[in-house]
């Protein structure tokens, strides 16, 4: 189907969808109970707290606006069959009627600052994190499914400079110092297609929560922010499975009761690209591949095509459920993450020579977990757990007659124990141990020159914490104040890391927060040369040799204010960060400090800017963040301190959704400075073949401007089936946003200049299935 076919299927289905809505007979005073609570929050200024298939399929008669909140209970109560608990002003839990397990689930969550946090599904808590249900989630322009690592990037302060889930920049930060936990794993590896779609099936991980600062001290690792992701970890004696497609994939998941006792979770994805072309495939390979070995952008064209491309992706995940007694749950998951590409390079000289190139990444993990309920005050959980990553190539030059392997493995164990103690309604502790042993391994091999090397580093952490929460009896304060401590076996050192979190309600409007971590961690990622792996995916995992690679450390801080009422907020959050111990192998520099080694720190401040403002069917929000990023290394620049690569000064982004019965549709802006680029400079020693650059990252690439729209409509045919259809379309406008330049020498000596563009304008339509 042609790009203009697919913008016509839009136009399509977004007025039958608005024709169907209109037409549709509904009884608005019937409603899912879901809605009904979202509206009674804000009315009677109270959260409730629920596990989502608490609620599930109930719908109930809207009930009446003068009623006082006990009467709203008694008559939620006695049309629901469910006990809703009041645990103090402003919260209230739902759970169901005679769970065995009740009397021991006493654990409050963080207070809810704010729901529906830009659309449906995303809060922010009391602690600073931002929460996010996917099941619950409503919608995002450009997204017509829960993408879960292209949701967060809505989120102010966090962007990704080239539109990818595997380079996510919280504040500054690059990719690899986010901490990407699932179910309590550490993963290596994000993204599918390179990058442009999220490792991670939304419709199984339930749960989201990613703090930028302030994190707990049961987390270790991520200097820039944490992205936890859960799956289900509840019982609910109910099979409910989907399945879908889009223009990139398709997938399927089931929850499946097999006694009273256990239930399987499973989920699969896996691409269509390589069976059938689409606008969007097109759309993906341009962006991918525009400057690797396979687009020989720098190699010979005239004299190697590459041809015969062969790319797919998928995804399996498994979580067993199994609940020994009322007071004792086993959990085991599993994953497998993969991406495999290959193709074949043919010598126009020699047409008889065709070889093949082959790319495969993948991810591993399992795990297993023993919660214990000991009382209504004591619970404690023990997991362990393997993650292993694998990246591997074979690169064949056929003009040079050359053959190079490349891997890159990552394999992690780990064992982790905590505990929770509620000392009564006011004061939670936790406490815990845990060991990490990471081996990472990086191999090269050459056949011409016949060239071998393998580098195997091993690194093993123990780590004890402490955490104490607080919460005052009028509620009106917060605060989390703990201490974790890790021990590197290898260089017997010891690191302290004092992390805080307070939040403060002035009056029923405003609420002030500060925020304070110290972090550290010893995996990080480099690039050795820029057509590493094909050019394609050239990051490679490294450890920690507290030498030429050093540890890196984080000290960082944040003080916010926040303003709610009649559904608008408005926050301001002014933060500053430093990370030391950085290596300018990881920061990707494509101009005089390519090929240099040198280790050094950089330090980022700005703030945060959030308005929105919620309606019943209408949400919109201008978030605008500042932030000044500046390197400084020892022997680059003569010490002197330079912009970041990662130094966008200002970005923008001014987006709505509107969600009226079944129909959900949303349009975005997205406005960012261009990066910081170094050009060459002017007049070049003719007797020096390498460039000669003017001062580093001086100059800036072209602002970036990208408009997304997207729309899904859900059809209802039982209590048990629904599906849903959607369409979106990224970069609406067709903007060419240059995204990164670099500069090379052609094979006359001339200096060219090379663009990569962000992508395309970009269709893509879905249709799902639930029962």
């Amino acid at each position: 189907m042609s790009k203009k076919g697919i913008f016509y299927l839009f136009i399509f289905l977004f007025f039958s969808s608005i024709n169907s809505s209109i037409a549709q007979d509904t009884n608005e005073d019937l409603q899912p109970l879901a809605k009904i609570l979202i509206e009674l929050e804000p009315q009677y200024s109270i959260n409730f707290t629920y596990i989502d298939q608490t609620i599930a399929d109930v719908i109930i008669k809207k009930p009446k606006r003068e009623l006082t909140l006990e009467a709203l209970l008694n008559y939620l109560k006695a049309q629901t069959n469910l006990d809703f608990i009041i645990i103090d002003d402003h919260n209230i839990v739902i759970s169901k009627r005679n769970n065995p397990l009740s009397k021991f689930i006493t654990e409050k969550l963080e207070e809810v600052v704010i729901t529906n946090y830009l659309t449906k599904g995303i809060s922010k808590k009391s602690d600073g994190k931002i929460a996010i249900k996917t099941k619950d989630f409503g919608i995002l322009p450009g997204l017509i499914e829960p993408d879960i690592l292209q949701t967060i990037q809505a989120l102010p302060g966090i962007l990704s400079v080239d539109e990818t889930v595997s380079n996510i920049n919280v504040r500054g930060g690059t990719h690899d110092q986010n901490l990407i936990l699932w179910d309590g794993i550490k993963m290596y590896q994000s993204g599918h297609f390179f990058g442009l779609v999220s490792a991670f099936n939304p419709y199984l991980t339930t749960d989201i929560n990613v703090s930028k600062n302030g994190t707990s001290v049961i987390y270790g690792d991520g200097v820039s922010s944490v992205i936890d992701m859960q799956q289900s970890n509840s019982l609910d004696q109910d099979f409910k499975a989907g399945a879908g497609f889009n223009l990139i994939h398709a997938d399927g998941f089931a929850k499946v009761p097999l006694t009273q006792k256990a239930e399987i979770q499973l989920s699969a994805r896996r691409s269509v690209t390589d069976f059938i072309f689409t606008p969007t495939y097109d759309q993906y390979l341009q962006r991918v591949f525009q400057d690797s070995d396979f687009s020989n952008s720098q190699q010979n064209p005239t004299s190697v095509v590459s041809n015969n491309e062969r790319f797919y992706f998928y995804d399996v995940a498994t979580k067993l459920l199994y609940d020994v007694t009322d007071q004792d749950q086993i959990r085991f998951n599993f994953s497998t993450i993969n991406n495999s590409l290959t193709y074949d390079q043919l010598s126009l000289v020699n047409e008889d020579e065709s070889l093949t190139n082959t790319l495969e990444q993948n991810n591993f993990a399992a795990g297993v977990q023993y919660l214990k309920y000991w009382n209504n005050k004591l619970t404690t959980t023990a997991q362990v757990y393997v993650s292993n990553y694998d990246l591997k190539a074979t690169n064949f030059d056929v003009i040079n007659s050359q053959r190079q392997n490349q891997e890159n493995e990552v394999s992690d164990f780990g064992i982790k124990i905590n505990a929770i103690n509620h000392v009564d309604d006011h004061l939670k502790l936790h406490g815990g141990y845990q060991f990490s042993e990471v081996i990472i391994s990086n191999f090269e091999e050459l056949d011409v020159p016949d060239f071998t090397s393998l580098v195997k580093e091993v690194n093993r952490t123990h780590s004890i914490y402490g955490e104490a929460e607080f919460t005052s009896a009028n509620k009106n304060t917060y605060a989390r104040i703990g201490l974790r401590a890790n021990y590197i076996e290898q260089f017997s050192e010891l690191f302290t890391e004092p992390r805080l979190s307070v939040s403060h309600k002035l009056n029923n409007n405003f609420r002030l927060e500060f925020l304070a971590e110290f972090k550290s961690q010893t995996t990080s990622q480099i690039i050795d040369l820029q057509n590493d792996f094909l050019g394609i995916e050239k990051r490679r995992w490294i450890l920690s040799n507290n030498e030429d690679i050093p540890i890196i450390k984080s000290t960082q801080g944040a003080f916010g204010i926040h303003y709610n009422k009649n559904q608008l907020f408005i926050s301001a959050e002014a933060f500053i960060k430093d990370v030391e111990g950085i290596t300018s192998r990881s920061q990707g520099f494509q101009n005089q400090f390519q090929f240099i080694n040198d280790t050094g720190k950089y330090q980022v401040k700005g703030v945060d800017f959030l308005i929105n403002k919620q309606f019943e069917t209408f949400s919109t929000w201008l978030s605008y963040s500042y932030s000044n990023n500046d390197y400084t290394f020892q022997n680059l620049n003569d010490g002197n301190t330079f912009r970041n690569n990662l130094d966008i000064r200002h970005a923008l982004t001014f987006a709505g959704t509107y969600v009226v019965n079944n129909l959900k549709l949303a349009l975005g802006f997205n406005w960012h400075s261009g990066k910081p680029t170094t050009l060459p400079s002017e007049i070049q020693n003719t007797a020096n073949s390498n460039i000669e650059y003017q001062s580093p990252n001086s100059n800036n690439l072209s602002n970036y401007f990208r408009t997304d729209i997207s729309a899904t409509y859900k059809l209802k045919f039982s209590k048990k089936l629904d599906a849903s259809i959607g369409a979106s379309i990224w970069n609406l406008l067709d903007r060419k946003n240059v995204i990164n330049t670099y500069f090379a020498r052609d094979e006359n000596d001339d200096i060219v200049t090379i663009d990569n563009l962000s992508l395309g304008i970009t269709p893509n339509v879905s249709f799902r299935v639930r029962f």
